[in-house]
């Protein structure tokens, strides 16, 4: 049965296709043919009043499109150009039911198709659509492998790729009706992403590992040989020819796409363990002291994690504290001079940055040490929007390598832990990570803090200096249907991956000294300010403590080893690296050894000129041979010794004489 159909608007006639129902007709649906040279013609499902740049989407879809290289005209000659535009719809352009539009290639080149397979969804303003914080995509089979194959992975990477990751399963009585070496559908092995018994897991578990996650999407027939992961990008692309650069201009090739923020479905990091109570309780002792908050950087290593599948462990060994300003609401970090040193002291000790964590704790009742609940609640948050920002950089600045990524890198391992109050007001200790479109996001510059509002962000608005694509977030109503709302403000759920945090049941101990409670640790570093202060007669008073034979222990100290390593007076730190593996290797004879030398004399010699014990009074002591002497210490003198640069300075003046710091 045919049907015709004439509309009043623009007096143009509207040609109904065949077989359609009435109902069809009303919803003012159409069928737009779209041929290309390359893939024959295809029927295009569209409305009359959806924008061109909706329609667009549809035809890079429909035919698996990349985002550039191609253009849709109205004729075939390639003019009536259709533009994209979230304002102009098919009716502006005139397009009607059954009318033929032609895709054509922009740059010579035949269109090569793209398909893309994204778990997380975008929304284009412009041609293409397929970017988003997680895309996997597959090239045609006869093209070229997108992925990094000189990229350098994590030995955890390394270890976990070659697992066999499958969930085996024991064979069920009851159900299985089988022999003993055979298999059937309850009792066959399981993929690790296998989501009924991730859910089954107590307690569930809620994200997929970073690996399940990729033989999830490699789990194809070509098991991922032109896969590959490709990292978002919120900026223009630089070096379009065809139109002055912004603010002067802009077009489909180099404009970035929109984003519709959904929750990541994966996590880089799928536990936090501390390897022992001391590491913390030192770290937590400032704020016990002052009240005050404080930021640590976490030392560790990253380790498989057995109870997730495929999953990775960041395990911290000790946690340093850098240059900041620190008051009871807030911490203002500075620049640390020293951060590439003590990464070189790390690595030599076999551990590396692994996550960043700060207190954010109110005492409640002094007498039964408890904290106040104020996090996670109906009326709070979990991570406020500067400590999103904050995490993202610091996830920006330590990416994750990946092979399957055509930049060299995807995601981050990089964790956030709050200290802060539970239910129970007990200090709890809760892990996070931020997804990859928060990193995106921060990375270009689009997301910032609100003011009054803690718990959400704001992506900025263009300007003359700077293009900002539409950021987007879906909600329900008040009638449960889901709507589309633009991310100004941007409620920081939505950029969130929480993880577990926990300490083992036996602890580890990487460092030995944490094994003596009983002596009075070496001071941290950056404390001057409650009066704990680095220098010889710490060092020295914090060595008398152990005997001769157990150098090795007194030593094995993380934030001692970050001193003599740094230290601009200390002269072993071209013979740091002996001491260093001596602790790595647990190695009492290179530790020996390195006690022997003519360098560690040098600073027991360093270390009797500072001792101030009473009885000891010393006119001028000799640093090594050949040294010029010290100046009178102790009580001779009456001088007093910078907390600073250990200078000794005149009893008349109150400031340092070599750093112009003050006395106290």
């Amino acid at each position: 049965m045919e049907f015709s159909s004439t509309a009043e608007k623009g007096n143009q006639p509207i040609q109904c296709a065949r077989n359609i129902d009435t109902a069809y007709i009303l919803e003012c649906k159409l069928i737009i043919r779209v041929q290309s040279p390359e893939h024959g013609t295809k029927r295009i499902e569209c409305k009359q009043s959806e924008v061109i740049a909706e329609f667009l989407n549809k035809i890079q879809n429909a035919f698996g499109l990349g985002d550039s290289g191609w253009s849709l005209y109205k004729t075939r000659d390639k003019k009536d150009w259709i533009r994209t535009s979230r304002a102009k719809t098919l009716d502006s352009y005139k397009v009607r039911h059954g009318d033929m539009l032609f895709l054509l290639s922009t740059d010579g080149k035949s269109l090569q198709p793209e398909s893309s397979s994204d778990s997380f969804s975008t929304t284009s303003n412009n041609i293409g659509a397929s970017s988003a914080t997680s895309q996997l995509s597959a090239a045609a089979a006869s093209g070229p492998s997108m992925a990094s194959t000189n990229v350098v992975e994590d030995e955890v990477d390394k270890i976990l790729d070659k697992e066999d990751g499958k969930i085996y399963r024991q064979r069920n009585e009851q159900l299985c009706h089988h022999g003993p070496k055979g298999k059937c559908l309850h009792c066959v092995p399981l993929e690790p992403y296998d989501e009924e018994f991730l859910q089954k897991c107590d307690p569930p578990i809620k994200f997929l590992s970073f690996h399940s996650y990729i033989r999830k999407l490699t789990s194809g027939v070509d098991k991922g040989k032109f896969a590959y992961l490709e990292n978002i990008s919120c900026r223009i692309k630089p070096g379009c020819k065809e139109h002055p650069p912004w603010p002067g201009g802009i077009c489909t090739k180099c404009q970035p796409n929109a984003v519709t923020l959904n929750r990541q479905k994966y996590r880089h990091v799928d536990n936090v363990m501390f390897e022992n109570a001391s590491i913390v309780d030192r770290f937590l002792n400032y704020w016990r002291r002052t009240g005050s908050q404080r930021i640590g950087i976490m030392y560790g290593r990253y380790e498989p994690h057995k109870d997730t599948p495929l999953g990775i462990k960041a395990t911290v060994s000790a946690i340093y504290e850098p240059p900041q300003i620190c008051t009871k609401s807030k911490v203002e970090l500075q620049e640390d001079p020293n951060e590439d040193a003590i990464n070189r002291v790390a690595d030599q000790l076999g551990i590396r940055p692994v996550g960043w964590i700060f207190t954010d704790l109110i005492a409640d009742d002094l007498s039964k040490g408890t904290v106040k609940h104020f996090r996670g609640t109906i009326d709070s948050h979990f991570l406020s929007a500067q400590e999103c920002i904050m995490a993202a950089d610091f996830q920006n600045k330590h990416t994750n390598p990946c092979k399957l990524s055509p930049d060299g890198h995807f995601g981050s391992k990089f964790v956030t832990v709050v200290v802060t109050g539970d239910v129970n007001n007990q200090i709890h200790f809760e892990g996070y990570q931020v997804s990859n479109q928060c990193m995106a996001l921060v990375r270009d510059d689009c997301l910032i803090p609100t003011k009054d509002a803690p718990e959400l962000g704001y992506v900025k608005e263009s300007s003359d200096k700077q293009y900002v694509p539409d950021v987007f977030y879906k909600v329900k109503d008040e009638y449960g249907n889901e709507v589309t709302q633009l991310a100004r403000p941007l409620p920081v759920e939505y950029l969130l991956v929480d993880m577990p945090s926990a300490f083992p049941l036996s602890a580890q101990y990487t460092f030995k000294s944490h094994l003596h409670t009983e002596v009075k640790t070496f001071p941290v570093e950056s404390r001057v300010d409650i009066g704990e202060v680095q220098d010889y007669t710490s060092l020295s008073s914090y060595l008398q403590q152990f005997p001769p034979d157990r150098f090795l222990e007194s030593t094995s100290d993380f934030h001692l080893l970050l001193f003599l390593a740094t230290s601009e007076i200390v002269p072993v730190k071209e013979q740091i690296s002996v001491l260093l593996d001596a602790v790595r290797m647990d190695d009492q004879e290179k530790a020996f050894h390195f006690k022997k030398s003519q360098e560690w004399a040098t600073v027991e010699e360093i270390m009797a000129a500072h001792d101030v014990s009473p009885g000891i009074s010393r006119q001028a002591s000799y640093v090594g041979p050949g040294a010029s002497p010290l100046p009178p210490i102790g009580s001779s003198g009456g001088q007093w010794v910078c907390a600073h640069c250990t200078f000794h300075n005149n009893p008349t003046t109150n400031t340092c004489e070599m750093c112009s710091l003050p006395k106290s």
